[in-house]
């Protein structure tokens, strides 16, 4: 098995540095669409076989150094008792959300495999079908980024409701965190358990706080996740996004690896999290729309960067976008492997 990817989360020596990408299974792919035609999107998530053929498919298709399941942050909402859909063109809908001690009261905790059995199931299958290729990664949203769309009821920009219970009910607000980091924690055991290889946290809107929010309203809760995770086994990466701010932060709460969104310099992050924790990231997705001499030329300044510090796995700063050039992808994975061959 190309294991190059575990290495480097290890800060081990490679012979390359790897690549994945965030959202490589997604719309930008024409076999994706294909199957997207005839399935909705929480169809192809529940159904086993559907959601691992997709997994499959940019690891088939570009060459990457591992594979990521096909999921969506959202599927554990369902087993805690909150009405979840996904709209069409509104992204997820939350039909009940959560505003009051009452509320957060009613939440289930349940075990994962019980919520949420198909999402083992997927990972039981590609297991089987990854065995000599490349290594397979589980993930959760993390307990902040749960907890926006489960107050605010969707996507939000401004977090209002987030922010006014942190603030005016503080206790509300801690009782929902606790519950929503158990269930994640549950959620990334039984992901391990099922097979695999390395997980990934998610805190896509983390951006929204202030360093002292974080600080005090979300750092524990993640912490409590990436603390439970410490014995696991796999490597665990953590990515907090748009929350360059608060880098030594998110260091705090832990992962084995930090992800990194593009805006900081990736050899300026480096410096400010120390040599002890692996790092991932970080071109700008919006970049796959240059022309590929241009994304060569940006991939090579990144590896530059790093140099030869060990510990660096190439990755989007967040998500491929759904009109990104799919040949633009492939050329992407074809200058790191090139560029950073040793």
């Amino acid at each position: 098995m190309n294991d190059t990817f575990l290495k480097a989360c290890r800060r081990e020596p490679v012979d390359y540095t790897p690549v994945w990408l965030m959202r490589q299974a997604g719309r930008y792919m024409a076999e994706y669409m294909a199957i997207r035609s005839k399935y909705s999107f929480l169809e192809m998530c529940k159904i086993p076989e559907i959601a691992a053929e997709v997994t499959l498919q940019p690891v088939n298709k570009l060459g990457v150094d591992a594979a990521i399941l096909f999921a969506d942050i959202l599927l554990p909402l369902e087993g805690m008792g909150i009405q979840l859909e996904f709209a069409k063109n509104e992204g997820p809908v939350i039909h009940n959300p959560v505003r009051t001690r009452a509320d957060v009261d009613a939440i289930r905790v349940i075990e994962a495999e019980e919520a949420t059995p198909y999402v083992m199931e997927a990972i039981r299958i590609l297991r089987r079908e990854l065995a000599d290729k490349v290594p397979l990664i589980g993930f959760s949203g993390a307990p902040f980024t749960l907890a926006s769309y489960i107050i605010e009821g969707g996507g939000s920009k401004n977090y209002i409701e987030c922010k006014k219970m942190m603030w005016q009910a503080p206790e509300v607000w801690h009782a929902l965190m606790d519950k929503i980091a158990e269930v994640i924690l549950r959620y990334l055991k039984a992901q391990i358990a099922a097979g695999a290889q390395a997980v990934q946290l998610f805190d896509s809107w983390v951006g929204a706080l202030s360093p002292e929010d974080y600080r005090q309203y979300v750092l524990p809760y993640s912490k409590k996740v990436l603390d439970g995770l410490k014995d696991s086994g796999v490597p665990v990466i953590h990515f907090a996004n748009n929350a360059s701010s608060m880098l030594e932060l998110v260091k705090e709460a832990g992962g084995d690896v930090i992800g990194l969104d593009w805006r900081i310099n990736i050899d300026d992050a480096i410096r400010r999290l120390g040599d002890d924790v692996a790092v991932q990231g970080n071109l700008d997705p919006m970049m796959l729309f240059a022309p590929p001499r241009v994304i060569e030329e940006r991939v090579k300044d990144i590896l530059a960067r790093v140099g030869n510090r060990p510990g660096h796995i190439f990755n989007l700063g967040h998500g491929i976008h759904k009109d990104t050039p799919v040949e633009h992808v492939i050329a992407l994975v074809e200058a790191v492997h090139k560029h950073s061959r040793r």
